[in-house]
């Protein structure tokens, strides 16, 4: 069985996983319906986001890339009404232009190149 994510620039060296954030932890949405995920990614471009693209992927993939990155994850079932925020974050891990973003010296920040890179094993 898979699962349905949403990847923005998927299959690109600047692969970047949807998640939205629920109180101070991201999450990530793991939809059952392939429809589902299409619904959603069509309502964050209404939003001003940049186009994903729906990918099934193994689930217990996606969640092992949660536990290795600290994210939370959230399978979302036909049943269950989902919509993007109504707001974007002023500043993302990810960036759509490909520029990778200074990161701080801080041992706790997380490796955008890790998490890449664990990505790209997803796939």
């Amino acid at each position: 069985m898979s699962v349905f994510v949403l990847l923005f620039n998927a299959r690109t060296d600047n692969e970047g996983i949807y998640s939205t954030q629920v109180g101070d932890r991201n999450v990530i949405l793991m939809f059952e319906q392939e429809d589902d995920a299409i619904r959603y990614a069509d309502q964050l471009e209404a939003e001003d986001f940049p186009k994903p693209t729906v990918e099934g992927i193994d689930p217990e993939e996606i969640e092992e890339f949660c536990q290795d990155s600290d994210y939370d994850f959230i399978v979302v079932t036909p049943e269950m009404l989902v919509t993007p925020p109504s707001q974007n974050l002023e500043e993302t891990d990810w960036q759509p232009d490909g520029k990778p973003k200074s990161q701080p010296e801080d041992e706790s920040s997380i490796d955008l190149e890790a998490m890449r890179k664990r990505l790209e094993k997803l796939l």
